[in-house]
């Protein structure tokens, strides 16, 4: 028998939706004075991903497929 191929973590990772969409070097060096706490970047995530589909459902809602700075 052949063994099955596993596919590879970050597939796994992407297909289960838990791919950062913020980049963590940037956050970091976004920040002046203050570390980034390790939950910090999962938070903000969140919250990108939040405002994203708000910006989608407004983008919808005004009949249109592209998302605009005013859907912030």
């Amino acid at each position: 028998m052949a063994a099955k191929k596993k596919a590879p973590a970050a597939k796994k990772a992407k297909a289960a939706g838990g791919e950062l969409i913020i980049s963590k070097s940037r956050t970091k060096a976004a920040t002046k004075k203050c570390n980034v706490g390790s939950e910090f970047y999962g938070a903000l995530d969140k919250a990108v991903r939040a405002m994203i589909a708000a910006a989608e459902a407004r983008a919808i809602g005004n009949k249109r497929k592209t998302l605009k700075a005013v859907d912030l």
